[in-house]
């Protein structure tokens, strides 16, 4: 009976001794390995490769080596995205009441029996109507935990609408639309925009760039430069600048979408093309591929 007492009292003065070693001592033994003279500590929880080693020495000589997880990096409230492409289509969706808008100055008839501008005069070659944005720089500034986002920067817009058909567009004497005596092998209408896109963004995974991106809002574009390009046989290679009528200012409604690194965004034009005693009513959209970090 005496040698169970001893026996008990022996292996309490053990755990008192090892918890008072613990206690002592600045970490807490979890998972360790002793080799020599270092003593490898490893934490629990870890289960990804991304560790960060730590070395001190023990009050006993011991050489502590120990792996801790190193934070995850924290998303920016404000990140910028700089020289962003956009590659599209172009084209309009055309309201103009064309028995309207030729009894108006601007559609003009230049020889008897000129048919005029109509609706099939107008009508774009889908396929060769482009568009292509260039934006200096895009930010998203955080709302609500990286999720919800505003999104805004500053660009240039620039479309070219092609043409099939012989309509030209002037500046001099005035401001006017009207076909040609003669056919083109290329026939465009440039027009571009320096920018200011603002949206709403939804980030569904901020911390990754894997999961579904959203976007909607507007912009506010103003009309830097336009011209209409021309090359046929008989005048060679002509290039007409100026307002050539249109507005001024550009305001649409904008979007984007994307999973992971692939994003389509698209636009409509709230206003239209042209200014208003043109009676031409024609509101550009467009729809295409944006290459973009995030």
């Amino acid at each position: 009976m005496n040698r169970v007492i001893l026996l008990i009292g022996l292996l309490s003065l053990s755990q008192l001794a090892f918890a008072q070693n613990d206690k002592d001592s600045s970490y807490t033994v979890k998972d360790t390995l002793k080799i020599g003279g270092f003593l490898i500590i490893r934490e629990p929880s870890i289960n990804t490769p991304q560790e960060k080693v730590l070395k001190k020495v023990d009050q006993w000589g011991n050489t502590v080596i120990s792996y801790k997880r190193s934070p995850k990096k924290k998303n920016k409230n404000i990140s910028t995205n700089w020289w962003i492409v956009d590659l599209g289509f172009a084209n309009y969706r055309d309201l103009t009441d064309y028995t309207q808008a030729r009894a108006g100055s601007y559609l003009t008839f230049m020889r008897p029996g000129d048919p005029g501008v109509s609706e099939a005069t107008t009508t774009l070659n889908t396929g060769r109507s482009s568009n292509v944005n260039l934006w200096i720089f895009m930010q998203r500034l955080n709302i609500s935990n990286q999720v919800l986002n505003l999104k805004y920067g500053l660009g240039w817009e620039m479309y070219n609408f092609r043409y099939d058909s012989r309509i030209s567009f002037r500046t001099s004497p005035q401001p006017m639309a009207f076909s040609d005596s003669i056919g083109f092998s290329k026939n465009k209408l440039f027009a571009q925009y320096i920018t200011i896109p603002l949206m709403i963004n939804i980030n569904t995974r901020p911390t990754t760039n894997r999961g579904l991106i959203m976007s909607a809002g507007i912009s506010a574009g103003y009309l830097v430069a336009s011209r209409n390009k021309q090359i046929s046989s008989e005048r060679g290679k002509q290039k007409y600048k100026g307002d050539l009528a249109m507005q001024p200012w550009r305001l649409a409604a904008i979007g984007e979408i994307g999973l992971g690194p692939v994003r389509l965004y698209g636009s409509y034009s709230l206003n239209r093309l042209q200014k208003e005693y043109t009676r031409m009513e024609q509101y550009p959209y467009t729809i295409g591929i944006r290459l973009s970090s995030w």
